[in-house]
């Protein structure tokens, strides 16, 4: 059923296909303490790739290393043969953290048309209007988001999903705060996107079931 209910939001095809992220030899310092050292990796079209490991093990700040938000104290992570930086880069990428990252003051429909203006790929009214159904927004669309519950919330900043382009997804825990429902939906796009060639990097504390998927699996610490 939630594989059906994608299938009507007639997507923009993906950006243009890349080779791969590659991740050369990284090291994550967060104080006085090494995180990980040596960390390599490669991510071709159609893979998703789990991040798992304990609490301060070093997820979140990967994943902030591969958006370019913080830097490592070693290594290298190239993008289509070059260094992930600039605006070709920021493009092709969709970062959702396991913040909610969405202004409180503004309504759903408002987040999701700014989140899709500063990606490049502007919505139309009526776009927006299926996404946040889709997801679950239906009739709280116009709601200030700040009255609305901590899973609805993040429903908001996960609607970005179903209606991304960007090849690269790099998602911080985006099960959380779901319930059974919009988890299926939430995974039946990450199959989508992975069969149009897309490429995930996440982390989860839920068990992942993407269809027809078996991901790859990094375990730090």
């Amino acid at each position: 059923m939630a594989q059906e209910a994608l299938l009507s939001l007639a997507l923009v095809p993906l950006n243009r296909p890349y080779s791969m992220l590659e991740v050369v030899d990284l090291s994550c310092l967060r104080g006085e303490r090494t995180l990980f050292t040596n960390l390599s990796f490669t991510l071709s079209p159609g893979e998703l790739l789990q991040v798992a490991g304990a609490n301060g093990s070093g997820k979140t700040s990967l994943l902030r290393m591969l958006c370019g938000l913080s830097a490592p104290i070693a290594g290298e992570i190239r993008w289509n043969n070059a260094a992930a930086r600039g605006e070709d880069f920021n493009r092709d990428l969709l970062y959702i953290s396991h913040h909610s990252a969405v202004k409180e003051e503004l309504t759903p429909i408002e987040n999701l048309l700014i989140a899709s203006s500063f990606a490049a790929a502007p919505l139309t009214q009526p776009q927006a209007l299926e996404a946040l159904e889709r997801i679950g927004l239906g009739g709280r669309e116009h709601l200030p988001t700040k009255a609305l519950s901590q899973g609805q919330k993040r429903r908001v900043g996960l609607a970005r999903l179903l209606v991304s382009n960007a090849p690269l997804w790099i998602l911080d825990e985006p099960l959380t705060a779901l319930d059974v429902r919009a988890v299926e939906l939430i995974q039946a796009r990450l199959a989508e996107h992975l069969a149009q060639q897309g490429m995930i990097v996440l982390t989860t504390h839920q068990t992942l079931q993407v269809p027809g998927i078996t991901p790859r699996r990094i375990e730090l610490g």
